[in-house]
């Protein structure tokens, strides 16, 4: 029995179940009525006629791929599902996901902004992994979508501007946003040549040595002049981090290092945990496509955690900055009254906004919850999942905000 006095370890596992039974069950649905098919609705409550005349967040889709995709690699690990045995595996309804987003994008998976299609080429890449490990069908077809895709990649990642990856086809933008997840996607399919082409231009372009982080882009004026757009966010630092461990090599280890020492220092905010102890969490970018920001971070810097390649300093503060944040979420977190609207196939959680502010200020009972902050904590669970066994100390003060 643990002693009153010392904290159980948490059981980031079925933290993570938690988040992915609230996320599908609240927001999850059939696309058009279509049998065999899965989308997540924008925001809750809503209903299924408001929700087709709203924005389509492709990329949203294609990050609840990646965390199906998690939650599917951990019933494989256990040899139970995350939502009971009478629901769909999370591996089936990636899948049912993945022909949701081809129907509703117009029965293709191209779009007008390569960022958006290199997600679903990273998360169908991983599904494809997970359908082989459990011996299911369904591989083949994200061949095929990733086939398709990798063309496009191919064509917007040219010599103009010395490099890089178009964001969109207006060909007037190369930026981090797009060329960090395409290196990525490069590198975990073999052709390193082109990844490592993508993170070296990344590094001699966009890498700010004041902050050790990666800034927004350069953009092609009108007149031809090149304009850097010098912002600083956290999901970009994510795919390159990943980027730079899937290729290896000293020298990318060494930057790899170096970015999660920068992050600690500037994008983390403290949070006062539930024990009353002062924590460094990472910092949040609030609502819409902001929403997901920082689980994007959180997901890489898991893998930073368990990469035996990187020294145990960096290794432990990846695992901090994850687990913190994690904590902080989850301490958060709101109980859905059975009689909300947001209270669909039974009871959910809430998670915030922000980790240093609870759901109940965030999202107060009443209140629209959107889709893209809810992927973002329970991305960040996830990576708790993963992050959790690594050693872990708290991260370096942090120095504030860097935009």
């Amino acid at each position: 029995m643990t002693s009153p006095d010392v904290a159980a370890p948490a059981d980031w596992s079925a933290r993570a179940d938690e988040a992915a039974r609230s996320v599908t069950r609240m927001f999850g649905q059939r696309l058009f009525f279509l049998p065999g098919t899965h989308i997540a609705a924008i925001e809750r409550p809503s209903g299924r006629l408001k929700n087709l005349v709203r924005p389509w967040h492709y990329w949203w889709q294609a990050h609840y791929v990646d965390c199906l995709v998690d939650a599917g690699r951990r019933e494989l690990a256990r040899g139970a599902r995350f939502d009971g045995g009478n629901r769909p595996s999370a591996g089936q309804l990636a899948s049912r996901l993945v022909t949701g987003i081809r129907l509703r994008n117009f029965l293709t998976v191209v779009n007008n902004y390569y960022d958006d299609m290199a997600w679903l080429a990273l998360s169908t890449l991983r599904l494809e992994k997970l359908a082989e490990a459990t011996r299911r069908p369904g591989s083949r077809r994200h061949a095929r979508i990733r086939r398709s895709l990798t063309l496009q990649f191919d064509s917007a990642s040219t010599d103009d501007l010395g490099g890089g990856t178009f964001w969109s086809t207006k060909r007037d933008f190369k930026n981090t946003p797009a060329t960090a997840p395409v290196a990525l996607y490069y590198a975990r399919t073999g052709n390193t040549a082109k990844a490592q082409a993508l993170v070296d231009w990344l590094h001699a372009k966009l890498f700010d040595p004041a902050h050790g982080m990666y800034q927004d882009g350069l953009r092609i004026g009108s007149n031809g002049e090149v304009v850097l757009e010098a912002a600083i966010y956290t999901y970009n630092q994510g795919p390159v981090l990943g980027a730079l461990l899937e290729l290896g090599g000293q020298p990318n280890l060494d930057r790899a290092a170096g970015l999660v020492d920068a992050v600690a220092r500037h994008l983390t905010r403290p949070a006062t945990l539930a024990s009353g102890r002062t924590a460094a969490v990472l910092r949040c970018d609030g609502t819409g496509d902001g929403g997901l920001f920082t689980g994007i971070l959180a997901r890489y810097l898991a893998l930073a955690a368990a990469d035996g390649r990187l020294p145990d300093r960096t290794r432990a503060i990846a695992a901090a900055l994850v687990i913190e944040t994690a904590q902080a979420l989850w301490e958060g977190r709101r109980a859905v009254d059975p009689a909300e609207p947001l209270a669909r196939q039974g009871a959910q959680l809430v998670f915030s906004v922000f980790p240093e502010t609870p759901a109940s200020r965030a999202y107060p009972a009443g209140a629209a919850v959107e889709l893209s902050t809810q992927l973002q904590a329970w991305m960040v669970l996830e990576a708790a999942a993963t992050a959790g066994d690594a050693p872990h100390d708290p991260p370096p003060r942090t120095n504030g905000r860097t935009n």
